[in-house]
């Protein structure tokens, strides 16, 4: 039988759309060379649950709030105003971060998400990357993490982070890459006609 992921994407107001969007459609639109079993069950997480108000106004309805929330093999943490501007300020989010990465294989953030991440402890030590608009600002709150410029992501075994936005996306494949192998990735590259080498 093959193997199935349980995917977590979290979500606020103010979220970027594409941060999380991306990741979403990439994991979600994933398949078995079989094209009927799928390596990844994708759910959205919010604090409370109740709706979100995303960037732009995209209405989000989450699946799980923090207090109902399973076990996520991999979980996704974007970014975009509401990151920078609040949730990183936001101490029930940050814990509740650092207790879920202790049960998850893998914990990524896309774009500014990686705020977040680094305000739980989570990056010190760690090559990080996040929107080019703040490597700066990780660099200076956060001097106990290399920031890496240019990237679209780095690979830190058990944690990711991606550079900004649609970058979320090049991370997920490599995801897929990682735990699936190239073909399978490289299938799910072309159903997207995504532009990228993996």
């Amino acid at each position: 039988m093959n193997r199935q992921w349980s995917v977590g994407i979290l979500i606020f107001e103010d979220v970027e759309v594409l941060d999380f969007a991306g990741p979403f459609e990439v994991f979600s639109v994933t398949t078995y060379p079989d094209a009927q079993s799928k390596p990844f069950v994708v759910k959205t997480i919010s604090e409370t649950g109740n709706l979100v108000l995303a960037r732009n106004g995209l209405k989000v309805q989450p699946d799980y709030s923090f207090d109902n929330a399973p076990h996520f093999d991999i979980l996704i943490v974007p970014g975009g105003p509401g990151a920078r501007n609040r949730e990183v300020y936001n101490e029930r989010v940050i814990q509740w971060l650092l207790n879920r990465m202790d049960h998850v294989q893998l914990m990524a953030s896309v774009c500014t998400g990686a705020l977040l991440l680094a305000k739980a402890g989570l990056l010190n030590g760690k090559k990080a990357t996040t929107h080019w608009a703040s490597y700066d600002r990780l660099e200076n709150e956060f001097p106990e993490i290399s920031v890496q410029r240019d990237v679209k992501f780095v690979d830190e075994g058990n944690i990711l982070t991606s550079g900004g936005i649609s970058a979320g996306m090049n991370m997920s494949f490599h995801i897929i890459k990682r735990l699936l192998g190239s073909d399978i990735a490289q299938r799910t590259v072309k159903r997207m006609e995504y532009d990228i080498i993996l």
